[in-house]
């Protein structure tokens, strides 16, 4: 996961790409521009319809500055080459491109992602959002590792509640086998102290370095971090490493008085997920689920492919045959392609184990859905619930209202450098997706850290098996008490501490 180094004391925790320097702020107020660049060899500036036409990025592509070693694809080039690609790269593909500002030189940055990240829509939408909230850069080995379900870490996922002192932050999942799960830490603990600094009320800057080197490790180097559990002090020395991720856990049959129940906790959309994904639908499948709890609370996205293979495998061929599952719409230089179908058969992912290519999926032919959501439940998982409603499968939400993000990437390598723009908007069959403000729940319900996952008495799952049996959004009183007194201590609206890579949706 990328350190927050960039990052003021008031917003130690919140998540945002850094790019390649202190010099990419936009200004406070920044108008469209009409004019173009100086020139094709110098991409100076927005091109926003003017009468100069920039080089296509094709021609710019990979002439680096500093070619990595053993890379052939590098050819030796300059930064200015660097840069003139992500300006052409942006004109060319960048959804709203017509809306980037002329004012920022190539010249004023000190890198090819410093440029980028002021090469974006400064408008906003009708509730004063950001429009562009999405705009951001990875390396490429780090990028290309997390499809393959590998990233650099603990093997945790913290959320937090503020962004200055006094802070929280609260062990939200652990991946089985990892550090943080041979440390003994459980979901529910909470952060207090990290290689001896109070996390909670650090306010220098030589304090706040030291969380983010403890809580964003880049080097295998132990760090000791303490939480605390249930007023009892839990020390964790750790040394973080390269953790295969579970997309799916916690797959299981829930008997019911009105049927058999499936519940499976769906994590993110990578090449691997394929495989657990199909194999869960061919476990419930074979136990004859009658309905199903789909648990993406923690799902930030990602290949918008798996999204429309999990799709099918929830309504079956009678409700999705012939159907769009998304349509992408781009800007007015691209050319449309085909919509995203609800795929039947395996795309066949090339994971480790994979899948193979074109088998027939199996699937539970549902009319409705249970889906359990929070504002970490983003773009990829966003698209399955509006690409369910766009063939009158019933889904409904139980837990908070998800993040808004109805936009999709084709993420572009360069010199070792992976650009993250958006590049379409997905609508469903009805042609509908607008949700940048976010898929509000049909139940409100809070994280309940204080059960596991999967646990019927899990605040949000109960909630969700009692909507299914009377649509009604209130629990009986004895466990809506016992409920209220687990959920109280943790807030409601808690941010996931987490890659930005995993909040997306890529074709």
């Amino acid at each position: 996961m990328k350190a927050l180094q960039c990052l003021s004391l008031a917003s130690l925790l919140m998540l945002a790409a850094c790019g390649g320097g202190g010099d990419s702020s936009a200004p406070a107020t920044s108008t469209p521009g009409n004019g173009g660049s100086t020139g094709n060899g110098g991409n100076n500036g927005g091109n926003n319809g003017g009468a100069t036409v920039l080089a296509p990025s094709s021609t710019l592509a990979n002439r680096c500055e500093k070619p990595r070693a053993g890379n052939s694809t590098d050819k030796p080039g300059t930064l200015r080459n660097e840069q003139d690609w992500v300006r052409s790269w942006i004109d060319e593909s960048y959804l709203w491109y017509n809306e980037v500002p002329n004012t920022y030189l190539a010249q004023n940055y000190s890198t090819a992602p410093a440029y980028f990240d002021v090469l974006k829509t400064y408008a906003t939408t009708a509730s004063g959002k950001q429009k562009d909230q999405f705009h951001f850069t990875y390396t490429t080995a780090e990028w290309e590792a997390s499809q393959s379900g590998v990233e650099f870490g603990y093997g945790f996922l913290m959320a937090y509640d503020s962004l200055s002192p006094p802070r929280k932050a609260v062990v939200a999942m652990i991946e089985p086998g990892s550090p943080a799960a041979l440390a003994g830490l459980q979901r529910g603990d909470v952060l207090q102290r990290v290689d001896g600094v109070d996390f909670v009320n650090a306010g220098d800057t030589a304090s706040v370095d030291t969380l983010n080197a403890g809580i964003f490790p880049d080097q295998k180097v132990s760090h000791t971090l303490v939480f605390s559990r249930n007023g009892t002090p839990i020390s964790a020395t750790m040394t973080a490493g390269d953790i295969s991720t579970t997309a799916v856990q916690n797959t299981k049959v829930i008997t019911t008085p009105t049927g058999k129940v499936g519940y499976l906790t769906f994590n993110t959309h990578n090449y691997v997920s394929e495989r657990q994904l199909i194999e869960a639908m061919q476990s419930f499948q074979t136990a004859g689920v009658s309905d199903l709890v789909l648990d993406v609370r923690y799902n930030g996205g990602g290949l918008l492919d798996v999204a429309s293979e999990l799709a099918y495998m929830i309504a079956g061929p009678q409700q999705t045959t012939g159907k769009t599952f998304e349509q992408t719409v781009y800007n007015d230089k691209t050319k449309p392609d085909a919509p995203v179908p609800f795929h039947a058969r395996s795309i066949g992912f090339a994971a480790p184990n994979p899948v193979q290519k074109n088998i027939a999926l199996p699937y539970l032919g549902l009319k409705k859905v249970t889906v359990l959501t929070t504002a970490g439940t983003c773009s990829a998982s966003e698209a399955i619930i509006n690409g369910l409603r766009g063939v009158d499968v019933e889904v409904n939400l139980i837990g908070g209202t998800t993040c808004g993000k109805p936009y999709g990437f084709y993420p572009q390598p360069n010199c070792g450098t992976t650009y993250f723009a958006i590049n379409f908007k997905g609508v469903n069959a009805k042609g509908f997706g607008d949700y940048a403000d976010g898929i509000a729940p049909t139940c409100a319900a809070s994280d309940d850290y204080q059960h596991a996952l999967g646990d019927p008495a899990e605040g949000m799952l109960a909630l969700a098996l009692q909507y299914r049996n009377n649509k009604s959004c209130s629990l009986p009183t004895g466990k809506a008490q016992l409920l209220s007194q687990s959920v109280e201590s943790s807030a409601t609206a808690m941010r996931l501490l987490r890659p930005q890579y995993r909040e997306i949706s890529v074709r």
